[in-house]
């Protein structure tokens, strides 16, 4: 006899009792996937206006829209602009950490859904930071490139995964200098296929932004192939240290 067949939302139930959603953040019983419990969403400190037209960095009253904050006004990014979905804090950090090195592939969603709103409207090409295939050979993945996955999928707006490449791996830039930091990271990175990024306003998408050395090396190599904008977009940023 032909077992039954299980009607499809009888077994989404089964399968939400035994695995329940979870919280991103502490791992409680929350009442769907990609929802964070009370708590942690209030632990969440979300970025937007009024904040540097170019960086991103938070302002404390409106200064106007195309206000920009002290260092940008020193020493412009090459970039076009940057935002964050959120302020980098314990429960931002405890996302990224889950994601880049506890294997919870599914936090890249989670973490696209929160920076999707941030995206630029007129984006054409999304290019991950990528990592050196030593790095990548060791964790499995790249957690920007499941970001910039998640962000296409809402978006529509397509991904070119191989755009760049790491050309040799980089130490960790933390308690660097910015000189040091960007000497660690000159030459790291080359287009692998400049007409991909030619004529295109790239979004580079990474999870955490501290120092900004990583993403304005990748910028240099995207304007030198062609594109037409880089914009920087990321989970969570750090707020208040010389970034």
């Amino acid at each position: 006899m032909p077992f039954a067949r299980v009607p499809v939302v009888a077994l989404k139930r089964l399968v939400a009792l035994a695995l329940p959603p979870r919280c991103p953040g502490c791992g409680e019983v929350v009442e769907a996937d990609h929802r964070f419990c009370a708590k942690c969403w209030s632990g969440l400190r979300f970025l937007g206006d009024p904040a540097c037209a170019t960086c991103g960095a938070p302002f404390a009253i409106d200064r106007g829209r195309d206000a920009r904050c002290a260092p940008c006004l020193v020493a412009p990014p090459a970039h076009d602009g940057l935002r964050a979905a959120v302020a980098y804090g314990p429960v931002a950090r405890d996302v990224a950490l889950k994601l880049k090195y506890g294997g919870r592939l599914a936090l890249a969603e989670t973490i696209a859904r929160l920076m999707h709103r941030h995206l630029p409207d007129d984006a054409t090409l999304i290019v991950p930071v990528p990592l050196h295939r030593r790095r990548l050979w060791t964790r499995g993945y790249n957690q920007a490139l499941l970001i910039a996955n998640g962000l296409s999928r809402l978006s529509g707006v397509a991904v070119a995964r191989d755009a760049l490449r790491r050309t040799r791996p980089t130490p960790a830039l933390k308690g660097m200098n910015g000189r040091r930091r960007s000497q660690a990271v000159r030459g790291a990175f080359m287009a692998s296929d400049p007409g991909r990024v030619a004529g295109q306003a790239v979004v580079l998408v990474d999870d955490v932004h501290t120092s900004g050395a990583t993403v304005a090396a990748c910028t240099k190599v995207l304007r030198a192939a062609g594109a037409t904008r880089v914009t920087i977009l990321c989970w969570a940023r750090v707020v208040g240290a010389d970034d």
